[in-house]
């Protein structure tokens, strides 16, 4: 199916680990014609997934960005939009997995540094690109949460409280967007198969059991659900948060 993204330009954050989501949701925007701006903060990494990208015959640069740090991510949309072009798709997939912590033991330290990475990094993202995406009439805009953001997650306060906060953060553009040809929606997560989470043993099995569908998901799972909502076919499609969670967010007996 063409989704009708040939020649688009796209950021997808957290493109520093291979088998991870980014890498999935980069591959799979590739794989549409999208040129793609791999961003981590590990450097190596997205450098790798930029070669394995541009062998694919897209264009695809690597860089290194703290996204905690706004004036990072102020200098980083120059640079993208002057290899790449304008910015035309944002995936705000990056984001720390922890410490965690119950309310009252969670270090001060932890809770800030969290809230920074994960729902400051995605809102100074969306700030940098949006001009560009308002002048053009054009954008696409998605952020990956959890169904810790929904639910809660005893113990992780600070996770929770930030993809929350990135599910609201989609909304807002989404209304804000609406009549500037722009569009923002959540995908939210339950558990995807990646690293140790693909691992079998006792504590995986009772967690699938959870599940409706009794299994894990994949990063193509995620990564269909980003293209689709980046592309023309999904331009009637904003401010939601759709969930890609096997029915892990349904009573299951």
């Amino acid at each position: 199916m063409d989704l009708g993204l040939k020649g688009k330009v796209a950021i997808v954050t957290g493109t520093g680990r291979k088998g991870a989501l980014g890498e999935a949701i980069a591959l799979e925007l590739a794989g549409e014609g999208v040129n793609i701006a791999c961003v981590d903060v590990v450097i190596e990494g997205a450098e790798e997934i930029a070669r394995e990208i541009s062998a694919l015959g897209v264009r695809s640069i690597a860089l290194k960005v703290d996204q905690s740090d706004h004036q990072q991510v102020k200098e980083a949309v120059p640079k993208i939009n002057a290899e790449l072009g304008p910015v035309d798709i944002l995936v705000n997939n990056a984001a720390l997995m922890g410490p965690f912590g119950r309310i009252q033991r969670l270090e001060l330290s932890d809770w800030q540094n969290m809230l920074q990475v994960n729902l400051d990094g995605a809102y100074y993202w969306i700030r940098e690109v949006w001009d560009t995406m308002v002048e053009k009439k054009w954008g696409r805009i998605i952020n990956i949460s959890s169904i810790a953001g929904v639910m809660g997650g005893f113990g992780q306060v600070n996770y929770s409280a930030s993809k929350a906060g990135v599910i609201a953060l989609a909304k807002t553009a989404g209304i804000e967007g609406a009549r500037q040809g722009i569009t923002a929606n959540a995908v939210t997560l339950g558990v995807v198969a990646t690293g140790q989470t693909a691992e079998t043993n006792e504590a995986s099995e009772r967690l699938k059991m959870r599940i409706a569908q009794r299994k894990f998901g994949d990063p193509a799972d995620v990564a269909n659900m980003v293209a689709f909502l980046a592309s023309e076919k999904a331009g009637y499609v904003t401010g939601q948060d759709i969930h890609v969670m096997g029915g892990l967010d349904l009573f299951t007996y």
